[in-house]
């Protein structure tokens, strides 16, 4: 089989890890990290506040679409959607396909007043120390490319950093992983990351396999109220939203739209 988009991603994470340990040794990181505040559940306490919270994505490229933004005043967006009631950002640091950096996650995070997600693909403890370091508020895993031990593993890690976690599935076998794990916050991805085509049915499907009490997001492939109209129906509690933003020429009314402001 063919290697997917998402392994390529994961192994090039790797390299990245691996480099920089050699700059900034991971018992040094891990031992800053450690030495900062707790200060939990930020992230986690904004998705479960009434309503459909909206978590709302700085990213500049994608592999599906490539540059989505040319022009990229990150901290410019991440303030537009703080000052339009975003409930927490997604900051995108992968570099290589997503055209991320680790800077904007530490620029953003120490100017908005609101949670920040560090957005990446999380394959070491190493990045979750490193997140914690950049002033993020949570982190995401993915189940696709974590065995139930690691994911347990990295939970662990987060709680004791005071961190959140955004663990995503895609599909039924994900969700089970996910919830014997002990995952709070379960996020359901519509875009499949082995080939990157969207199914904003995804999230419906796998509605009623998380249980009450776990943070629901719904992330990808959200365009219209329609759309947002949707995720409600199903009871999501928060949902993730990027690429529309992105493109909006005014991301305040674009935001409010989606929000059925102004519908």
């Amino acid at each position: 089989m063919s290697e997917t988009i998402l392994q390529r991603i994961a192994e090039y994470a790797a390299v990245r890890v691996a480099e920089a340990k050699e700059h900034f040794p991971e018992t040094e990181l891990r031992r800053t990290a450690e030495s900062l505040p707790v200060n939990g559940g930020r992230f986690e306490r904004a998705l479960r506040k009434p309503g459909l919270s909206f978590i709302c994505e700085c990213k500049k490229a994608s592999p599906s679409k490539g540059v989505i933004a040319e022009h990229f005043p990150y901290l410019h967006i991440a303030r537009e959607y703080d000052a339009a009631g975003a409930d927490a950002i997604s900051v995108l640091t992968e570099p290589k396909w997503f055209l991320g950096s680790n800077d904007y996650l530490r620029e953003i995070a120490s100017e908005v007043s609101v949670p920040c997600l560090r957005k990446d693909f999380t394959v070491d403890p190493y990045m979750i120390y490193e997140a914690k370091v950049l002033g993020a508020s949570a982190v995401l895993l993915i189940v696709s490319l974590l065995d139930e031990g690691k994911l347990r593993e990295y939970l662990s890690i987060c709680a004791a950093l005071g961190l959140d976690a955004l663990t995503e599935i895609h599909d039924e076998t994900e969700a089970e992983i996910a919830i014997a794990a002990g995952a709070k916050i379960v996020g359901v991805n519509n875009r499949n990351l082995k080939d990157f085509t969207v199914d904003t049915n995804n999230s419906g499907r796998l509605r009623g396999i998380v249980p009450e009490g776990t943070v629901f997001v719904s992330e990808s492939g959200v365009r219209t109220p329609e759309d947002v109209a949707a995720i409600r129906r199903i009871g999501a509690d928060a949902v993730l939203v990027g690429e529309t933003l992105m493109r909006a020429a005014d991301i305040r009314a674009k935001l409010a739209e989606l929000r059925g402001e102004n519908v």
